[in-house]
Formats: C-alpha cells, structure tokens, sequence
C-alpha cells in the first residue's frame, strides 16, 4: 500500500490546474499556455527568460554559477487543417502524436484568426457500417475528417478556416472519483503544473538554495525534444531534473511484460537507462526512501522518450534523471491521473533540489 503523503495542493493552486489544463496549448502555439504558467510562477522566482520558441524558464538565484534545471513540456498533441474539400469537409494531418481512432465524434476547436470556430469529427453511423461487417472502415489519419455545419469550401474559408489552421480537442478538466483528475492535455502541462508548485514550496518555506534553479516550461516536446533542445543549449545547466508522465500498465491491453508495471497511486516513477545519470538517479531514490515518499522504478532499453535525452546530451552531457506522474490513456482526451501521485512528485522534487549541492559530486570516476 501507498503511504500517503500530506496534502500540499492549495485552494489557489487547483484553481490555477484547473485553468492551465482548460487553455489549449497546441505544439508549435503554446504561447497563451505560457502565459498562464510565467504569471503564476512570477511571485516565486527572481527572474525569467523566454527564448525565441517559446520555451518559459523563472530562475531562482540567477546569478550562482552552478545551475540545476527543472523541467516539464508545456505542449499537448493537435491537428492541423491539410485540406478542404469542395462540400465543406475538412481533412487533417497531425501535430505530435495524435491518436486517430479517438477523433471519430469528438467535438474540437479549430483556431483561427477570427477566433475559434466549433467542429466535430464525423464518422459513419453504425446502420451503415455494418452492413459488411468484415469491412467495416477503421479511422485513418486519411480518412476521419471534421465537419464544421459548412456545405461548400467558401463557406469554411468564410469561417476563417484555411490550410495550417490548428485544432484541439475541447474535453476539460473534470476531478473524478477516489482522487482522480481527468483531462485531454495533462500530458505534460501536469509538469508545468509540479515544477510551478516546487517553486512555490520553495518560496513559502524560505529555502535559500546554493545554486540557480531554472525552472523549464519547454515547447514543442511532442515532435521531437525540439524545445529542450534549444533551452538547455541556451542555459547550459550542471544538472537537469525531468518530469513527463509514464503509462499505468494495469489497464486492459497493455502487455507488462512489454512496459513493465507501473500503477497510478503508487508514486511517481523513476527511470532506469543510458540517457538518467547512475548517480542523480540514485540519490533521487535515496531522498524518497528518506521522506518516505513512495515510487515506482521503470526501464527503458534506449531513449526515454522524453526530454531526459535532449538534456543528458546536450553541452558535453548534462548529469539528467526522469522523474514520471503515472497517467492512464495517454494521448486520449480522458488522461487520468491520481492527486496523491502529483503531490509525491512534487514532494520528491523539492526535497531532490535541497540535497544538491555544488559539491555534490556526480563524476562517475
């Protein structure tokens, strides 16, 4: 069983989840996400940077030397407009990792210049699908498409809709039962969302750390690391602290022989392989079995996945670890996670950050 760590989740601080998750942030558009997420950090940091993407960073003791990164992906999974056919249809591509066999009647938000304009997936009612069971279509990225009550290409266009326009699902953050939060996006602004609250923590407890803390809120991590690529380059830390969420292989149809068992409620879990540095990792570890903070442990046989690996190897190499909120039905419109898991995580990070040193010694000879 789980040991329950003490709530440290405000009235303010659901409030500000609740709104972060609602605003879309699309890749390659997270600007008005970002925005949320600088103004609520502002109170607890000293300075912050934006770079040239995108990529949100409040600094804590700018000056210091040394110089330890904690980092989430502000980014969530999209569509794009790539086509409009003559009766008023629309086609799409995707933005990141979008999953094509939840779109099928889901409501989305297509954003233009004029504004949002509402759509819908389309899809065959099941009177006419099954007429031939043995082929019955199955949703492909060429072959879902939105409808947005428009009969002709001019009426789309006369939307403000055009070729490039992004589109994000609408489903909100809802709290469910035993704990459970539920929304489309909570991979990984839920990380923007810990890293805000350890600068919190920090601030409210007075800690004075003996290094920079930069606190990462980085773009564009769902079409390859692009965001961390640029920061950590630009920041160039001694040490990088990851969070992302890992899948809760308990559900049906996922093999653990394959993704091995992580379970939400369980704590966070934190990862084994080439890009986590042996050390960091360790004394991670070390720091939750002292506060009796409960984790998981997870392997990976080459990268991450995540933006673990644009740190670890970035400037000469970044000592780097991953520390992971598990998250059931990723990249689906329902991602749940448990709130006892965010605030271990969170837990976890902050007591890591206040045994870190510049001594701290992590040459592996």
């Amino acid at each position: 069983m789980a040991k329950k760590q003490k709530t440290v989740l405000t009235k303010d601080s659901m409030t500000f989840l609740r709104n972060y998750l609602n605003n879309p942030s699309p890749t390659g558009f997270e600007k008005e996400g970002q925005k949320l997420w600088l103004q609520y950090v502002q109170p607890y940091i000293d300075e912050q940077i934006v770079d040239a993407y995108g990529s949100a960073v409040g600094i804590i003791n700018p000056d210091a030397p040394f110089k330890v990164v904690i980092e989430a992906h502000a980014d969530e999974i999209s569509w794009f407009v790539n086509y409009i056919s003559a009766e008023g249809l629309i086609y799409v591509i995707r933005n990141g990792g979008s999953d094509q066999q939840i779109a099928p009647s889901k409501r989305v938000n297509i954003h233009t210049e004029k504004g949002i304009v509402k759509a819908v997936f389309g899809w065959p009612a099941i009177h006419t699908r099954n007429r031939n069971p043995d082929k019955e279509p199955q949703p492909k990225v060429d072959n879902i498409f939105l409808d947005c009550g428009a009969r002709s290409k001019k009426e789309v266009e006369d939307l403000g809709i055009h070729v490039g326009c992004v589109i994000t699902f609408e489903d909100g953050f809802e709290e469910l039962n035993y704990n459970y939060l539920i929304c489309r996006a909570i991979d990984n602004r839920i990380g923007g969302f810990m890293i805000a609250e350890v600068a919190r923590l920090l601030k409210e407890n007075k800690q004075q750390l003996p290094f920079g803390l930069y606190i990462v809120n980085a773009v564009q991590e769902e079409v390859g690391l692009r965001g961390a690529e640029m920061i950590a380059k630009r920041i160039k830390p001694n040490v990088a602290i990851i969070t992302d969420v890992t899948h809760d292989s308990t559900t049906p149809m996922i093999n653990k022989n394959v993704e091995g068992e992580i379970r939400c409620g369980n704590g966070p879990s934190i990862t084994y392989g080439p890009a986590v540095h042996n050390i960091l990792r360790d004394l991670i570890i070390k720091t939750a079995e002292k506060h009796d903070i409960p984790f998981q442990r997870h392997a990976v046989s080459r990268s991450t996945g995540t933006d673990t690996d644009a740190f670890a190897y970035s400037n000469d190499g970044t000592p780097s670890a991953l520390i992971s909120l598990p998250l059931r039905y990723m990249h689906t419109t329902v991602e749940m996670v448990k709130k006892e898991d965010i605030e271990n995580t969170i837990m976890l990070i902050y007591h890591t950050l206040l045994n870190i040193t510049p001594k701290t010694n992590f040459r592996y000879l």
